[in-house]
């Protein structure tokens, strides 16, 4: 019995057991009178001469309304135990459902954030390396409600008994409820390999799991059907065409120019690209290398400014994981090599992502904290504030303080990229100081020689270009990419119609009316009609896809040749100056971490007031230590004395 016969029975039995009780008392009220006594006598009368007699008159008026409401009244609570928990039942699964709408609008917005091409949250002013944090409380958020929405779905067939018939049932139309059960388990596991001692420590387990989320869509949309589906198809089809985009930019393959080892276990690659690319400091691109995986993509800052080298763009890397390590060891062992010229390694690069604009030139001092390989967004920035120093268009910072915590000497040799400018004494009205803090050892006893000698060492190799080598374009122009979208969209929309005019049953046919009941549906499996889907998206995307393979070839073909390994810039060699006054202006601490509240508070008097700009790139301890200390510096001191810091925080891995 459904839910609305049970609701309409329980109320026909309630309406009967008060008329009958309402009966019942109004005779006793009535009896007494001299109008019932005569009536009644009346009734007995004519009751004799019937079967019954007037002990059946009797037994009916006195008798059996008693008897019908016992009868009627445990019906009556028969039939509300079970209306309980079935009204309970559904008021936890209104709760379920409504813990899946809410799974459904996250996975809405999930894929937005991690947009490169099509970046829809820096309309937002929000820079990709912040828009990650936004996908993984998202994604964390929608495991959570899709487990309880799963959890509930599964206890209520258990409290009912049909748990065993219902979870393994593919319904021919409607919701699915298999597909779901799917959805939810690979979701689980693409969270699981998400969380950050996972990620840190087996990076390809995280990596290769997370490419599940294709199969956790396609069992979404059989288990919520299209109707539901089309809710979240906006940052599916956007994210599809975002990802084919980026395959496309990353080809061809380019050649390693050159390489720097650094004795702190890093490396430094100097790699071709299109003299009209420009990118802005703190960009980072994704570098993959076939040799090692062709599917795995690592992030990694630029340390080169676009304005100092025209045809080339440097990386650091730092050997840590496996990867990384790989790539070190393959670069090391060129370098060990008896041969004059060691072989190219090609790679492929997907970028520069960054800001659309430097807003640290708009400060009147900077403070750069780093920690350790947390360097490297400084090391561009640094660059580009030399070069803009000398133009007229940017206002730059006058003031820079560069304030790098390393655990071993060594580490400082991550400064060599910028060596030139930590020795040059002509910059201007540009003050830039070095303040090295070295927390694992013991002060030398000749501090400015060991400074020089970090900054000196690394070994380059050059590589030979084999083959046809290709600079590094970045995208094409967002009119491009807009008119891309636009063609994907519209063919989508195209298809999608004429496959469900063709495939799927109309509600009218020859202008005859369906019977009743009839849905088009009915007749044709909803999965059928999600496949119909599926097929559209794809065969738009793999035309407006041919699209952007043509343009881009046509891009390449009239770009300018690559830079050779002979003319590669990108290793300033520290020149042959005295090397002992230019260090007189930068210091190196041993023994202890730097305290930022001295720090602070010594530059703020060095620098009158100013605003001060406080960019910090390192570990979140680090970025801590900063914060609060420039909340103490805030909340202290007279408003004359007390300087605007502004706090920034950068990340050098995503």
């Amino acid at each position: 019995m459904g839910m609305m016969a049970r609701a309409t029975v329980l109320t026909l039995l309630k309406t009967l057991m008060i008329s009958v009780f309402a009966g019942w008392v109004t005779l006793w009220i009535l009896k007494p009178t001299e109008m019932w006594t005569r009536k009644w006598k009346g009734a007995e009368d004519s009751a004799r001469g019937t079967v019954f007699g007037y002990h059946g008159l009797n037994l009916a008026v006195y008798t059996f309304p008693i008897i019908a409401l016992a009868i009627v009244g445990s019906l009556y609570l028969t039939e509300t135990a079970r209306s309980a928990i079935s009204r309970w039942q559904l008021k936890y699964m209104k709760v379920a459902t409504r813990f899946g709408l809410l799974a459904e609008a996250c996975l809405a917005l999930l894929l937005l954030p991690i947009l490169r091409v099509m970046p829809v949250l820096r309309l937002l002013g929000i820079q990709f390396e912040a828009s990650v944090r936004y996908h993984t409380w998202l994604g964390t958020a929608m495991i959570v409600f899709a487990t309880f929405h799963g959890a509930s779905t599964l206890f209520i067939w258990g409290v009912s008994h049909v748990i065993q018939d219902e979870v393994w049932k593919w319904q021919k139309t409607g919701r699915i409820y298999l597909a779901g059960e799917i959805a939810l388990v690979l979701g689980l596991v693409i969270w699981i390999t998400s969380l950050p001692f996972i990620r840190r420590k087996q990076f390809e387990i995280f990596y290769y799991t997370h490419h599940l989320y294709i199969l956790f869509i396609l069992f979404y949309l059989f288990h919520a059907g299209d109707r539901h589906f089309y809710m979240i198809f906006p940052g599916v089809f956007l994210f599809g065409l975002d990802k084919l985009l980026r395959i496309i930019q990353s080809r061809p393959y380019t050649n390693v120019l050159s390489a720097k080892v650094l004795p702190c276990e890093a490396i430094e690659l100097t790699l071709p690209k299109d003299p009209k690319l420009k990118y802005s400091p703190t960009s980072v691109v994704f570098m993959k290398v076939p040799r090692i995986s062709e599917l795995q993509w690592h992030a990694f800052s630029i340390t080169s400014s676009s304005n100092v080298q025209e045809d080339t763009m440097s990386l650091m890397i730092k050997c840590e994981g496996w990867w990384t390590n790989t790539i070190c060891r393959m670069i090391t062992e060129e370098l060990n090599s008896d041969t004059h010229r060691t072989k190219c390694i090609q790679v492929a690069i997907e970028g520069p992502y960054g800001p659309s604009t430097v807003d640290f030139l708009r400060y009147d001092s900077m403070l750069l904290i780093a920690g350790g390989i947390g360097i490297t967004p400084f090391l561009s920035i640094l660059q580009e504030i030399v070069s803009a120093k000398g133009s007229s268009r940017h206002r730059f910072p006058e003031k820079i303080h560069l304030i790098h915590a390393v655990k071993r000497s060594q580490d400082m040799s991550l400064l060599s990229s910028i060596s030139h400018i930590l020795l040059d004494k002509c910059l201007g009205k540009l003050h830039l100081k070095l303040k090295v803090y070295v927390t694992r050892e013991e002060q030398p006893d000749a501090v400015a020689r060991v400074l020089q000698d970090a900054l000196s060492q690394g070994q380059i190799v050059h590589f030979d270009a084999e083959g046809t080598s290709y600079a590094i374009h970045g995208f094409d122009k967002p009119t491009v990419t807009a008119a891309i979208l636009g063609i994907a969209s519209v063919l989508f929309f195209v298809l999608l119609i004429c496959f469900n005019h063709i495939l799927v049953p109309s509600e009218k046919k020859a202008g005859t009316l369906k019977p009743k009941g009839a849905d088009s549906k009915t007749k044709v499996p909803s999965w059928v009609v999600d496949l119909i889907l599926v097929s559209c998206f794809v065969i738009s995307v793999i035309v407006s896809m041919t699209v952007a393979l043509m343009l881009r070839r046509k891009r390449i073909k009239k770009a300018v040749p690559p830079t050779s390994p002979e003319k590669a810039g990108g290793f300033t060699e520290p020149s042959s100056m005295e090397p002992h006054d230019p260090f007189q202006e930068h210091e190196v601490h041993y023994g202890g971490r730097p305290n930022f509240q001295d720090i602070f508070t010594k530059f703020r008097d060095e620098t009158g007031g100013s605003d001060i700009g406080v960019l910090v790139c390192g570990p979140e301890s680090m970025k801590e230590s900063v914060a609060k200390s420039l909340q103490r510096m805030g909340q202290g001191g007279s408003a004359k004395r007390r300087s605007k810091f502004t706090f920034h925080s950068l990340n050098f891995t995503l």
